[in-house]
């Protein structure tokens, strides 16, 4: 998104202004494999969200990740992880697995977490004249972040996770 106007700078008494409109140049999707080991993310920038750009970057995953190692993906309900191709290719690499995240329960999966810090300190506050220059900022985003990655640590305790849990289930499972 390229911002019609540019940043009005922060001052004494007000916070910085951002111009809510803006000039749409296309789109991109981020595709992004984050070790919760050591913090490391494996990134994939593509023009569509596919099945096909999806197999293309387990594939990614597969040639960069070493083979001895059991590979969990978690995931969210997108029809495109569920596809017939995207399960034929899984079923000949028995070293993925996929674990789907429950319906409004995205903050289960820390890659998320990732999203929202590439989010806020990369994309958000600038503006982008093409989905060229868009994928040029994530990659060296992803870059810089990889050189100095650490593991996301969860700051919330088992049974407040367990009782978010719950509340949730409760407003998906009611009836009435």
């Amino acid at each position: 998104l390229e911002r019609t106007q540019p940043l009005l700078p922060m001052g004494l008494g007000y916070v910085e202004g951002v111009t809510h409109d803006y000039v749409r140049h296309g789109t991109a999707t981020l595709f992004a494999a984050l070790n919760v080991a050591n913090g490391q993310v494996i990134s994939r920038v593509r023009q569509k969200h596919r099945h096909q750009e999806f197999l293309d970057f387990l594939r990614q995953i597969d040639q960069q990740t070493p083979p001895e190692l059991q590979l969990h993906l978690i995931v969210d309900n997108y029809s495109t992880h569920k596809r017939a191709k995207v399960k034929a290719w899984l079923a000949r690499h028995p070293r993925f697995e996929l674990h789907f995240t429950p319906t409004y329960s995205s903050w289960l999966n820390q890659v998320e977490r990732w999203f929202a810090l590439i989010s806020e300190r990369a994309i958000r506050r600038n503006s982008f004249t093409s989905v060229h220059q868009l994928r040029q900022q994530i990659e060296l985003f992803v870059k810089r972040y990889n050189a100095d990655a650490t593991p996301f640590r969860w700051a919330a305790t088992a049974n407040s996770i367990l009782q978010k849990i719950e509340k949730i289930a409760k407003r998906i499972y009611a009836t009435g």
